[in-house]
Parts: structure tokens; C-alpha cells; sequence
């Protein structure tokens, strides 16, 4: 393990109501577990909301570059450990981008927004890895809030590898608020990638 890794909590910000966490991050925390609703009125029965893997690594990617780092760690312990490497990437409506279908006044099915995430998903692993390393990477969009899909997709995994900070949270924490709560409650082993990246 290289000095860019933290397996533990150490410095990482208390559970949610904390009397030091910034306000609003209980209700972050709260969306990131699926405690609440990611898009209500919105019929998700003909998407992916769960994620199941038989073994080997799990790696969360949202977009940002420090998951993107985490990507390349965990992609290079796969490749040493012979496993196979779970991309995960947990969407809602409003964080999804455009698919090709939509136009002004027509809202495409859901099944259409969930292939968008993927599309965009698998560019990014393409980014990070290159071409050749990307043709063996397992991607998955899932319709869930991104801690939950992320235990549910680490619950028969190996290793379940993490960026420390994504795409917004809280400036001043140690991890994250998904990495936080992921170290906290996943029932397989976790790694969490640090970066100096403050994206």
C-alpha cells in the first residue's frame, strides 16, 4: 500500500449530527445512504438500482479526478491480483447528462438517461486507463444513492476502493461524506485513495 491510500478513519469528520460538521451535512449524508427518495415521481423499474459483483474490485467513479485516481490505483491492484475491476457510478436525473434522444419538449425514458451515465462512464474510465486497459473494466450506472450503491456493489467484493473527496462536499473534511460513511458501514474491506486534488 503507497502513501496516497488510508484504510482507516483517522481525522475523518464524526457520523452525521456531529456538533463540529458543517450545516446540511446530516441531509447529505441521509441522500448518500438512500434514506430519501433520489427522484420521487420519477418510474425507475426498468433501470439498474442495485449492483451485484462475485468478487474482485469495486471502484466508485463520479466524475471527478480524484475518483479518476482511485480508478488507476485500484486497476493496478486488480491487474496484480488477477480480479476482475467493478466500475460503479451512482446517477439521478438531475446529475445524469443529456442523452442523444432528448429535444425541447420531449422527455426520453429513463432507460435512455441510464445509457447516457454509462456512455459517459465508460469515456472516463477510457480517459484514465487508456483504450486497451478499459476493454476489460465492468462499468455500472445505477439508479441509487451513491453510498448505498456502493455497499450494495462491495457487499461480495474483495476490495472496495474509493476516491477521498468527489464532485461537491464539504471543504475541511479529511474524507468526503460518501468515502466517510463508506469506511464507516461497508461489509468488505475498503481502501480509500487520497489525492491533492481539490476538485
Amino acid at each position: 500500500m503507497d502513501d496516497r491510500t488510508d484504510p482507516t478513519t483517522e481525522g475523518a469528520a464524526g457520523g452525521a449530527g456531529h456538533p463540529d460538521e458543517p450545516a446540511g451535512r446530516a441531509e447529505v449524508v441521509a441522500a448518500e445512504l438512500g434514506e430519501v427518495p433520489l427522484d420521487p415521481d420519477v418510474d425507475d423499474s426498468d433501470v439498474s438500482t442495485e449492483v451485484e459483483v462475485a468478487g474482485g474490485v469495486v471502484v466508485g467513479h463520479d466524475g471527478s479526478a480524484c475518483s479518476s485516481e482511485a480508478l488507476r490505483w485500484a486497476a493496478g491492484l486488480a491487474a496484480r491480483a488477477s480480479w476482475p475491476l467493478h466500475v460503479v457510478r451512482s446517477w439521478r436525473m438531475t446529475s445524469a447528462p443529456r442523452p442523444v434522444t432528448w429535444e425541447p419538449g420531449y422527455v426520453p425514458p429513463m432507460t435512455d438517461w441510464e445509457q447516457a451515465v454509462l456512455d459517459d462512464l465508460r469515456a472516463d474510465v477510457r480517459a484514465a486507463l487508456g483504450a486497451q486497459r478499459a476493454a476489460d473494466v465492468i462499468c455500472h450506472a445505477v439508479h441509487m444513492a451513491p453510498v448505498k450503491a456502493l455497499m450494495d456493489a462491495g457487499r461480495n467484493a474483495d476490495l472496495l476502493v474509493v476516491g477521498s473527496r468527489g464532485r461537491g462536499g464539504f471543504r475541511g473534511l479529511l474524507l468526503g461524506s460518501v468515502s466517510d460513511q463508506i469506511v464507516h458501514h461497508a461489509t468488505c474491506p475498503v481502501t480509500v485513495v487520497r489525492t491533492q486534488r481539490k476538485d
